[in-house]
C-alpha cells in the first residue's frame, strides 16, 4: 500500500473513533457521575488510567520504534551486536518505573478504598433517608420504613440527602447498581448489606442488577429519580392515597419468579425486610448474618439490641420466622 493510502486509512480510522467516542459521556454512567461517591470513584478511575498510561504509551511507542529501527534494509544504520546480553540501564528502566507505578497505584487505591467504604455514612447537613432493598426473581422491591410505603422497579428520593440503602435478597444473589451515583454492592440472601449514596442534582438515573441471576436478568432495571424534598413528600403522599397495601400474601406472590412493571404500595407488613433476611437464618447462613450484623453495629455505633428489635417485629403468622429471628438475635 502506498504511503498516501496508509495515511488516509489512519486518518479515517482516528476520525471514526473520535465520532464513536464523542457520545459516550452521557451514555456511560460512571463517566458522568451525579453524586459525591460517583465523582470520587471517577477520580480513582482517571488517576489509575493515567498511571497505567505512563507504562502503556512508552511500551507501545518503543514496540513500533524498535521494529522500525532494526528492520531489514541494506542501508540501515543500526548497530549490529550479536554478543550483547545485558544492560543495567535498560533493566533499571524496564523494572524500576513499573514498580514505582505499582507502589503509587496501590497507595491511591488503598486511600480510596477506605474513603469510599460502602457502609460508611456520608457527611451532609441533611439527615439520611433509609431505603430497604430486596432483589427478587426478577424484580427490585424498595421499602421505605420511615414513610411506610413500598415500590417495585422504581426508586425516588430527595436530592442532596444521603440515602442509606439496606440490601438483601429473597432470590439468587444479585448486585445493586446505580452507575451515576456510585459503585455496586451485592445482595445476598441471609445477609443485610449497607450502601450510602447521594445525588447532587435532580434527575432520573438508570439502575440495574449487575450480577447474572437467570432467564430475565436483563429486565431487572429500574429508574432512580432524585427530586426536591417537596416533590418527594408529594410523591409519598400520592402513593399513600392512591395505592393498595402490600400484604404478606401479596409479598409471597410478588416474590415468585417472574417479571412485572412498576408498582407502588401504600403500606407493607412491619418488619418485612428483617423477615426476608432471617428466613435464611437457619443452617449455614446464620453465621454470616450474625457477623454482618456485628460488623455493621460496630461501624454505625448501633447496638445489637436494635437489630434484635427489628427481628422481633416480624410479620404475624410466621412461626418459623420468629424462631429464626431469635436465633439471629442470640448470635
Amino acid at each position: 500500500m502506498k504511503r498516501g493510502y496508509r495515511r488516509l486509512a489512519a486518518t479515517i480510522s482516528l476520525a471514526a473513533m473520535a465520532v464513536m467516542l464523542a457520545g459516550c459521556g452521557d451514555k456511560m454512567g460512571v463517566l458522568n457521575p451525579k453524586g459525591t461517591v460517583g465523582k470520587e470513584q471517577l477520580d480513582l478511575i482517571m488517576i489509575s488510567t493515567v498511571l497505567c498510561l505512563i507504562i502503556v504509551v512508552p511500551t507501545i511507542v518503543m514496540a513500533f520504534w524498535i521494529a522500525w529501527k532494526y528492520r531489514i534494509k541494506r542501508k540501515q544504520k543500526a548497530d549490529y551486536d550479536p554478543e550483547w546480553s545485558h544492560s543495567t540501564k535498560i533493566e533499571a528502566f524496564m523494572w524500576g518505573i513499573p514498580v514505582l507505578i505499582i507502589i503509587v497505584l496501590a497507595g491511591v487505591t488503598i486511600h480510596y478504598t477506605y474513603k469510599l467504604e460502602p457502609s460508611k455514612p456520608l457527611e451532609s447537613e441533611h439527615e439520611p433517608i433509609t431505603i430497604q432493598v430486596a432483589s427478587l426473581d426478577w424484580k427490585w422491591l424498595f421499602l421505605y420504613p420511615e414513610q411506610g410505603i413500598a415500590t417495585v422497579n422504581y426508586l425516588q428520593f430527595p436530592e442532596d440527602v444521603p440515602v442509606r440503602f439496606e440490601l438483601t435478597s429473597d432470590a439468587p444473589m444479585n448486585s445493586f447498581w446505580i452507575p451515576q451515583l456510585g459503585g455496586q454492592i451485592y445482595t445476598m440472601s441471609g445477609m443485610a448489606m449497607k450502601l450510602h449514596l447521594i445525588a447532587d442534582e435532580p434527575g432520573e438515573y438508570y439502575g440495574s442488577g449487575a450480577n447474572f441471576s437467570g432467564e430475565h436478568f436483563g429486565e431487572m432495571n429500574f429508574i432512580a429519580k432524585a427530586t426536591s424534598q417537596e416533590e418527594f413528600d408529594q410523591w409519598v403522599q400520592e402513593v399513600k392515597d392512591g395505592s393498595e397495601a402490600l400484604t404478606q400474601e401479596g409479598y409471597n406472590e410478588l416474590a415468585l419468579p417472574g417479571v412485572t412493571e412498576e408498582l407502588s404500595f401504600s403500606s407493607f407488613p412491619e418488619g418485612l425486610f428483617d423477615w426476608i433476611v432471617v428466613k435464611y437464618g437457619s443452617g449455614g447462613h446464620s453465621g454470616h448474618s450474625a457477623t454482618e450484623a456485628e460488623s455493621d453495629s460496630a461501624e454505625s455505633g448501633e447496638g445489637s439490641d436494635e437489630h434484635a428489635g427489628h427481628a422481633a417485629a416480624l410479620p404475624a403468622g410466621q412461626s418459623e420466622t420468629e424462631t429464626g429471628s431469635e436465633q439471629h438475635a442470640h448470635h
